[in-house]
């Protein structure tokens, strides 16, 4: 277990695995100046994040190299004892704090592909999107578009039919809810340039979501991430790829492989200095060797991207 401790009202601490790089992972998330639901300054990452009826903002450093520093911000409630274990819950769970990526990191530097990504990266990690309607919505944005693009409709949705705060002048926003989606009409989200096979997909996840035929304590509870895969393809509008997608960043399954990634083939690509992007079962052979680190292993040749 990470130790965590209160050292004031609005500050916690929580101690770091070794093989974590804060500024590794800042990269990741700055990734993208269009990102709207979070803000990175001096180094720092603020949030806001919904703890029951609550919404939070949060800053999230750290100094030393060793621990996390979540202060919080803003004139919103007094924190409990109750309240701090939600937020480390969801930042340990946004960071992938609690698992052991060494066995990772041993296979990797055995790979001729794998291994000077986790020189030049040591210490990302898959940063996750807790939130499982958060991360179905993200994956049916993400298709067939190009990344631009998509932090663009993420953005419309979200200033559209999200929630915010505001904290010295800055806007902090939520994503929506299912239940923020389920009533809308398709042409509500068409408006914001979305297709209407989209806008279908986005309010039909929702409805799902809202009447407890889909959730991530059901997934989670099912034996493996193949079972889950078969559960969540079911469902109009998510095929492999965004059902792998949301294994990787939601559900943490390591063995999760999103292997017909464009981004994935784009990075295998520039690493072996090829003309053509790989096919199918070239990758399949090059990731004999990742049994489990399928996630990582595709998380870490994203990084040669951005």
């Amino acid at each position: 277990m990470i130790q965590t401790w209160v050292i004031n009202d609005d500050e916690l601490k929580l101690s770091l695995p070794e093989e974590f790089n804060f500024k590794e992972n800042i990269n990741y998330l700055a990734r993208n100046s269009n990102e709207c639901l979070f803000h990175i300054k001096n180094n720092r990452v603020y949030k806001a994040i919904p703890i029951g009826a609550e919404t939070l903002i949060i800053e999230v450093s750290s100094e030393d190299g060793d621990h996390l520093i979540i202060r919080f911000l803003g004139e919103s409630m007094q924190t409990t004892t109750v309240i701090h274990a939600e937020v480390v819950r969801y930042v340990r769970e946004w960071f992938d704090l609690d698992r052991d990526i060494s066995p990772f990191y041993s296979m990797a530097k055995e790979d001729p592909l794998l291994g000077p990504a986790v020189d030049s990266f040591y210490g990302l990690r898959i940063i996750g999107i807790p939130d499982l309607f958060e991360a179905l919505c993200w994956g049916i944005l993400g298709q067939q578009i190009n990344l631009s693009f998509a932090y663009t409709l993420k953005r419309r949705l979200v200033e559209k039919f999200g929630r915010s705060v505001v904290h010295d002048g800055i806007t902090y926003w939520v994503f929506p809810s299912p239940e923020d989606i389920t009533g809308l009409q398709v042409e509500e989200l068409e408006s914001l340039r979305m297709t209407k096979k989209k806008s279908e997909y986005l309010i039909g996840v929702a409805q799902l979501m809202v009447e407890e035929k889909l959730t991530k304590e059901k997934l989670l509870n099912l034996s493996n991430h193949k079972d889950a895969e078969k559960m969540l393809v079911k469902i109009r509008g998510i095929g492999p790829w965004t059902a792998n997608y949301v294994l990787m960043r939601c559900l943490r399954y390591p063995s999760a492989f999103p292997i017909d990634d464009v981004g994935l083939h784009n990075a295998i690509k520039h690493r072996l200095g090829k003309e053509l992007k790989p096919t199918k079962e070239e990758i399949i052979k090059l990731a004999v060797n990742w049994t489990n680190w399928e996630s990582y292993a595709t998380f870490y040749l994203w990084r040669y991207l951005y």
